[in-house]
């Protein structure tokens, strides 16, 4: 189960959008996101990294099998979704590049894409001129029901690759979770990364 990597545009991801949008209904089903998805909201919400000239979209292969995937754009082009999350931080949207989401099936992990999806999209940052690079992460109370035993969360990783937790930029977002009959409202962490240049 040897993995590579591919830049996907234009045909590449009209062509893989439904494996696009299964893959994110799949892992985001897991903890913590706990996302019950629609498979027409999700070729939408992926076509769109098709439609944004300075997005980029890293695919993951095992062969021609599409196993994981990671997106980024500039953080302006969410600025409705974020703005608030990022007034008073002293940070202007415009310096920063927004890491959408990482995803790969359970059986790929722990050989290495999880740095090769932030490797590419800080590298595509860095070519646009962005100074920062940042993600957001949903945060989940410790007592929830559906927090698996021995549940161990990315933090390390994310702080091993220089990122930390940026004070006070918390977004809100609603979505519908797989034990629940409605959406409900989830704060989302930003964490943040300053970009040396190379």
């Amino acid at each position: 189960m040897r993995l590579s990597f591919r830049i996907l545009t234009d045909a590449d991801v009209d062509a893989a959008l439904d494996d696009l949008a299964r893959l994110r209904i799949a892992v985001f089903r897991d903890w913590p996101y706990l996302y019950d998805g629609d498979l027409d909201y999700e070729r939408r919400y992926m076509a769109s990294y098709r439609d944004s000239r300075d997005a980029v979209l890293v695919g993951a292969f095992d062969g021609a099998r599409l196993v994981g995937a990671a997106t980024g754009t500039p953080m302006e082009d969410h600025a409705g979704d974020f703005a608030a999350a990022f007034a008073g931080t002293g940070h202007d949207l415009r310096d920063i590049f927004y890491c959408a989401e990482s995803v790969l099936l359970p059986e790929y992990r722990g050989q290495g894409a999880g740095h090769a999806f932030f490797d590419a999209r800080e590298a595509h940052a860095r070519a646009l001129g962005r100074r920062y690079s940042a993600f957001c992460a949903v945060v989940r109370p410790r007592d929830h029901p559906l927090r698996p035993a021995g549940y161990r969360p990315l933090d390390p990783f994310w702080r091993k690759r220089g990122y930390v937790p940026l004070d006070g930029a918390v977004a809100h977002f609603r979505w519908k979770d797989i034990d629940q009959p409605e959406q409900t409202e989830k704060p989302l962490q930003f964490w943040i990364k300053e970009l040396e240049s190379r």
